[in-house]
């Protein structure tokens, strides 16, 4: 099956240049059109242009498809909203949503000033709430919707000074676990890709044969995946250097201990046991901790066993 993506619209934020830029000219390439966002500031976030998303689009344009530019901030909602509005007035609607863009402010947490996380927060965590409410009814409208999410390894699993960074991409992926629920019966799939790749964020961080190997052009498989008609829903896709893996959520089988006094002692003494990773399960929704921790103590109570 060819990914083909004739007849859709797409947004792809942050898509000036890195990771962005190549998302843009792969659906493009595959027959979407394309509006290219990108505020055209530093790695920081400061500064801005319109000139890096125009030639993007302009190069898309240059090989024979349709793509838009626009400048907008994604802390901007009313900016987004009219964003979504340039896409639709365009071409009638909006298929794809790629939530990309981000900026970085690295500093270990005990050097971290807070309005450097909270604005970290606000471009990668509300950046995207505001690109998703503002595609949202169009989407539900016509019953149709890919939402591609981009979280990261650091906000899976830690990284050294990315306190910030990390804590608004695990956001985005509990972002995408709700809407993917919420969306279901109007055929919006949303969800999230970890990239590994070489751009302005990892420049002189890594040595080059690594950065080579990294290249933004080895994440996009994963997205023209996420962003199709047969995507799947509420997966984390992770990518780099040509390798593709999932990332989940799991939550482990549990141990009733009741609700005695000695309790605290017990979970101490037997917390191996919580965290035996054996019979996992990925959750459908957050309902099923409820529903194990339940199940568990009436099988209990059943048994004879006291709280």
């Amino acid at each position: 099956m060819t990914l083909d993506f004739q007849g859709r619209v797409a947004i792809v934020t942050g898509a000036g240049g890195g990771l962005g830029r190549q998302h843009a000219l792969a659906l493009a390439a595959r027959g979407a059109r394309v509006l290219v966002n990108d505020l055209g500031g530093a790695v920081d976030g400061s500064g801005g242009s319109v000139g890096a998303a125009q030639a993007v689009a302009d190069e898309i344009r240059a090989a024979g498809g349709q793509a838009l530019a626009n400048g907008a901030s994604v802390t901007d909602f009313a900016a987004v909203q009219a964003m979504v509005q340039q896409a639709q007035d365009a071409w009638g609607r909006v298929d794809i949503l790629v939530n990309n863009a981000g900026i970085l402010r690295d500093k270990s947490f005990a050097k971290m000033d807070m309005a450097d996380f909270a604005l970290v927060v606000q471009v990668h965590l509300m950046g995207a709430a505001h690109c998703c409410k503002a595609v949202w009814p169009l989407m539900q409208a016509q019953n149709y919707g890919r939402i591609v999410m981009t979280t990261s390894s650091t906000g899976l699993y830690g990284n050294f000074g990315q306190a910030n960074y990390g804590a608004a991409k695990l956001a985005q992926a509990g972002l995408m676990q709700t809407l993917a629920i919420e969306g279901a019966k109007y055929g919006i799939h949303v969800n999230a890709l970890a990239p590994t790749a070489a751009t302005r964020m990892t420049a002189g961080l890594l040595p080059d044969e690594v950065m080579a190997a990294i290249r933004p052009e080895a994440v996009v498989p994963a997205m023209l995946v996420l962003a199709h008609e047969s995507a799947p829903t509420r997966t984390i896709l992770c990518a780099g250097a040509g390798t593709f893996e999932a990332a989940h959520i799991t939550l482990t089988q549990g141990l009733y201990l009741g609700v005695g006094d000695d309790v605290p002692e017990q979970l101490a003494a037997r917390l191996a046991e919580v965290c035996e990773r054996h019979g996992e399960q990925v959750p459908a929704s957050g309902a099923a901790q409820g529903q194990n921790e339940i199940r568990l103590a009436m099988a209990a109570a059943e048994a004879g066993v006291s709280a």
